[in-house]
């Protein structure tokens, strides 16, 4: 995926919560743009405890781009369910 494409989706006003789905599978979670920093070739996403509602991460995941083959929305507790 390129870089641009995960930016865009990291500086969308407001910020939707999105799920990147890997070609071998695999899911994470960007719940703050904070949690996601893009580079030319990789991603590297902050993993949280889901007790801690705070921005701190515990520990992150380097991703490489051409792994990352889609961003979807995050239900929120406002919207249906599709």
């Amino acid at each position: 995926m390129a870089p641009e494409e995960i930016a865009t989706a990291l500086r969308r006003q407001p910020f939707v919560p999105f799920r990147m789905t890997l070609t071998e599978g695999s899911t994470y979670e960007v719940r703050h743009p904070e949690l996601c920093m893009i580079g030319r070739r990789s991603a590297i996403i902050g993993i949280t405890s889901r007790d801690d509602p705070d921005r701190l991460f515990d520990r992150s995941v380097t991703l490489d781009l051409l792994h990352i083959v889609k961003l979807e929305p995050l239900e929120t507790a406002g919207s249906p369910a599709q």
